[in-house]
């Protein structure tokens, strides 16, 4: 497992976390995927794991950033890279997940340019040095057979994040935490949801876009400047 970069001081962090608690439902008050989102200071804090105290998977799921308008042509369209923006969503989402001092194991993404580009730069924000690995079940026409399969070969790692694509990537966030066959939720591009996979079904913990990261931030700025003295 890659070493982690030192976080955020306590104090901001725990800014972060409250302004998270309280962001997430003012920013998205429609969408159902928040009703089943346990954001709390508790559950956004990542538990010390050793391997003498071994726990269940914890899946994090990531839809790739914002590569700008899809291609025509299918060839092309697998090598879409990254726009800046993209780019600005990872380091922002990578930050976001120090500060929960997310630990992973693994990384797993879908082969194609736009999700690998994602994985790796989110990788080495988080200190991740192990190479990205590569499974098509994490791409856009990946089965969600194919996805439990990916899933039974990482069982043995407790910290995974799989970077893949829309429709699939909900759809497979959506069925697996349901007994009924799937939920409508929705993962903005660059959105990472927390799974804890030991519930039966698996457990949203948190689902978090860039756009809810960008305005946590701006919140925590905004409240720790200085304040003006009255005379």
């Amino acid at each position: 497992m890659g070493k982690m970069p030192l976080g955020l001081e306590p104090s901001v962090k725990s800014r972060i976390e409250t302004a998270v608690t309280s962001t997430a439902t003012r920013i998205c008050p429609g969408i159902k995927c928040y009703k089943c989102v346990n954001i709390g200071p508790q559950e956004l804090a990542e538990p010390t794991r050793t391997r003498q105290n071994r726990t269940p998977m914890i899946l994090y799921l990531m839809r790739h950033a914002n590569a700008g308008l899809p291609r025509e042509n299918p060839l092309l369209d697998t090598k879409r890279a990254l726009i800046k923006e993209g780019k600005d969503q990872c380091m922002l989402m990578a930050r976001m997940l120090n500060t929960f001092k997310v630990q992973v194991d693994v990384i797993v993404s879908s082969p194609l340019k736009r999700a690998l580009q994602t994985a790796q730069f989110v990788g080495t924000e988080m200190g991740y040095e192990a190479k990205v690995e590569m499974s098509k079940a994490l791409a856009p026409d990946g089965s969600y057979n194919d996805f439990q399969a990916m899933l039974a070969k990482y069982a043995n790692r407790e910290g995974v994040l799989a970077v893949g694509h829309n429709p699939n990537i909900f759809q497979f966030l959506g069925r697996l935490v349901t007994a009924n066959g799937g939920a409508a939720i929705r993962m903005r591009k660059g959105s990472v949801a927390r799974v804890d996979l030991d519930r039966h079904p698996p457990q949203l913990q948190w689902l978090i876009d860039p756009r809810m990261a960008r305005a946590v931030y701006a919140t925590v700025a905004k409240s720790s400047r200085p304040k003006a003295s009255r005379k």
